[in-house]
């Protein structure tokens, strides 16, 4: 059982919570890759997905992952709902959870969002985003893919490289990773990194061919263009020559690196097509991943319901 009554912050869990979930993940892959892909683990179970913002990865895997488990499934769209006319998020979550849901998966543009509702309704609580601050899922699939790829994370070096200053991505990866016993670096240009990173025990570079030649892992983030409200470097063609990742760059390296990127990718930006279509590149199994990790999430945030 997890330590905690919700799945908000990778910063809350314990390093157990994180191997729990990850070894039932191994089992409910274990069920998505057999003919018949469902299970009864959360029949009697209602999810809300409550998406405030775009997407397309992220909610698609939990809807995935919640059908799998045979939970009943509340999709909810800001765009066509009272939010629009000036209902508050408490008042539009009570009025869903009326209609008796257990779980709601969130996903908001203002960080906080997760734990402010946690606080306000009776609910298990599930962060699928919160503006730039977390998203725990998405490193537990993190995790979870290295962890897959070396056996462990104990040793492994990763370099989160790209956009870290508007990446809810880059802080729940660099706070899981570290848990796990992984070494951290983050690399970009000076502009996208935030100042007082290392407090968090993580090393910065601005060099991305020295940290391409440090690190076993490169988890490439996407430049974040809808979150920047002024312009962080001259031009994406500048971006590309100084950190952008292709076969050139690697090549150079002259070893081989797992290549992962959470998506969505701009490709020709961050990365090259070649590399991320390439025989190093784990971002499909990422995908599959993050379903199996969700099912795995969802299960052990509704167990207490459950009994």
């Amino acid at each position: 059982m997890l330590s905690t009554d919700h799945l908000i912050s990778i910063k809350e869990l314990q390093k157990s919570d994180l191997e729990l979930i990850f070894n039932t993940a191994d089992e409910f892959k274990a069920v998505i890759n057999r003919p018949i892909k469902k299970v009864p683990s959360l029949r009697d179970i209602t999810v809300a997905n409550l998406f405030f913002e775009n997407s397309t990865r992220t909610k698609l895997s939990f809807e995935l992952a919640e059908k799998r488990l045979s939970a009943d499934i509340i999709n909810f769209a800001s765009s066509s709902s009272s939010v629009k006319k000036g209902e508050s998020l408490v008042d539009t979550v009570n009025n869903i959870l009326a209609m008796k849901v257990d779980v709601v998966v969130i996903r908001h543009s203002y960080p906080g969002a997760a734990q402010f509702l946690a606080n306000e309704v009776q609910a298990r609580i599930i962060n699928a985003g919160d503006g730039a601050h977390e998203h725990p899922t998405q490193a537990i699939l993190d995790a979870y893919s290295i962890r897959e790829k070396f056996g462990t994370l104990e040793g492994v070096k990763v370099a989160i490289i790209g956009d870290i200053v508007h990446s809810r991505v880059a802080l729940s990866n660099i706070f899981c990773l570290q848990k796990l016993g992984a070494k951290v670096v983050v690399c970009g240009p000076k502009t996208l990194i935030p100042k007082h990173i290392q407090s968090l025990g993580v090393e910065v570079s601005y060099n991305v061919d020295e940290t391409l030649a440090w690190c076993d892992v490169a988890m490439v983030l996407r430049i974040q263009l809808e979150r920047q409200e002024a312009s962080y470097f001259p031009s994406l063609r500048e971006y590309r020559t100084y950190f952008g990742i292709d076969r050139q760059r690697l090549e150079k390296v002259g070893k081989d690196l797992v290549i992962m990127h959470p998506g969505p990718i701009n490709r020709g930006v961050e990365i090259s097509s070649d590399v991320a279509d390439g025989p190093f590149s784990i971002i499909l199994d990422q995908v599959e991943n993050g379903v199996a990790t969700r099912m795995a999430g969802l299960f052990h945030v509704s167990e207490k319901i459950r009994k």
